[in-house]
C-alpha cells in the first residue's frame, strides 16, 4: 500500500503492509486509473509485473487500456496466493495467529502499553478484551485494517478478486507463489520484540492511516512509481530492519529469482504482487537489473 509532496513520516507498519500487499485504499476520484505495469521478455516468454492493491470500494475502473490486454492475453495468471479468503486462510489463521490457552496479549505487553491500546480500542468503540486471544502480529493486522474496513472495503472488490472474475472468462492458467500459511509464518515468526513494536507503530499512527493510504493509492492510481517509492522510503529501514526484510526483501529476491527462470519456460504469464514490492530501491525491477534482465515500462 505515496506523493510528490512531502509528506509526514508513514506509519512503519501501514506501509510495510501495503508492501507486502495486506493493507487496503480507497476507490480513485479520478473515473479512470492507470496503475504502472512492466514487462520482462526475452524471444519466446513475455511476463509482466503488477503492483496490486488488495482492498477497494466498488467502482474503481483500474482494469483497462494496456493492462487490461496483458492480463487477457495472459496464459499464466500468477498470485501472491491463489485462495486469500478460502478455507485454507481460516485454518492457518487458527494455527498462527492465535495465543497458547491461558495466553492474552494485555498480559503480556506491560502496563504501559496496555493503557495505550485500552485508550485507542475505548475511542473506537471495540471492546478492551476484543484483541486478547491474538499474537501481537496479527493484533496489528486487525486494528490498521479497521479503519479502512469502517468505510466500506473489501477484498470482494480488490484487484485479486477482479482477476479471479477475468480469468474465468479466459483460458488462463492460475499459480500462486506462496501459500497463505507460509505468508503468515513470516509474521509469526518474528520474535516477539519486534511483534510487539510492529503493534506499537500500529497504535501510535493510527489516526494518520486514513490520509497516509489514501496518498499511497493516489500515486498507484496515476501509474507514479516514484512517487509511490518515495512515500515508501519514508521507511527508515534502520527503525525496522527485520520486518523490512522479512516482509519485502527477502520476498523479492525470490520473486525476482522466480522471473529469471521463468523466462526459461515460453508463454505470456501476468504475475500480480502487492505494489511496494515493484517499488524503489530493492524492489522485484531492482533485483532483476542486477541480474542483468530490464523491466520494461508498459503503463
Amino acid at each position: 500500500m505515496r506523493i510528490i509532496l512531502p509528506l509526514r513520516r508513514l506509519s512503519r507498519a501501514l506501509a510495510l503492509l501495503l508492501a507486502a500487499g495486506l493493507a487496503f485504499t480507497r476507490p480513485a476520484l479520478a473515473d479512470e486509473l492507470h496503475p504502472a505495469l512492466w514487462k520482462v521478455s526475452d524471444a519466446d516468454t513475455t511476463i509482466y509485473l503488477f503492483g496490486t492493491i488488495h482492498m477497494l470500494q466498488p467502482g474503481a475502473d483500474w482494469l483497462n487500456g494496456p493492462l487490461a490486454k496483458a492480463v487477457d492475453g495472459a496464459d499464466e495468471i500468477v498470485t501472491e496466493v491463489l485462495d486469500p479468503g478460502g478455507d485454507d486462510t481460516q485454518a492457518a489463521l487458527l494455527q498462527r495467529a492465535m495465543l497458547p490457552p491461558g495466553q492474552n496479549l494485555r498480559g503480556q505487553m506491560g502496563a504501559e502499553r496496555s493503557a495505550r491500546i485500552n485508550a485507542l480500542l475505548a475511542r473506537i468503540g471495540v471492546r478492551a478484551d476484543a484483541l486478547d486471544r491474538y499474537k501481537p502480529w496479527y493484533a496489528a493486522v486487525v486494528l490498521s485494517s479497521m479503519p479502512l474496513l469502517r468505510r466500506g472495503f473489501s477484498a470482494r472488490d480488490g484487484v485479486e478478486a477482479a482477476l479471479a472474475a477475468r480469468e474465468s472468462a479466459g483460458p488462463h492458467k492460475r499459480a500462486g507463489l506462496e501459500t497463505v500459511d507460509q505468508q503468515l509464518a513470516l509474521l509469526d515468526g518474528l520474535p516477539v520484540a519486534s511483534q510487539m513494536a510492529y503493534l506499537d507503530s500500529v497504535v501510535t499512527d493510527f489516526d494518520k492511516i486514513d490520509p497516509q493510504v489514501d496518498a499511497m493509492f493516489a500515486a498507484w492510481g496515476k501509474g507514479d512509481a516514484d512517487a509511490l517509492a518515495r512515500l515508501m522510503n519514508e521507511i527508515d529501514a534502520k527503525d525496522e530492519p527485520l520486518l523490512t526484510e522479512t516482509l519485502i526483501l527477502k520476498r523479492n529476491r525470490t520473486w525476482a529469482d522466480w522471473v529469471r527462470k521463468r523466462l526459461d519456460k515460453p508463454g505470456t504469464v501476468f504475475v500480480a504482487v502487492g505494489a511496494g514490492h515493484l517499488a524503489g530501491p530493492g524492489s522485484v525491477q531492482d533485483r532483476l537489473a542486477q541480474a542483468g534482465i530490464v523491466a520494461e515500462r508498459v503503463q
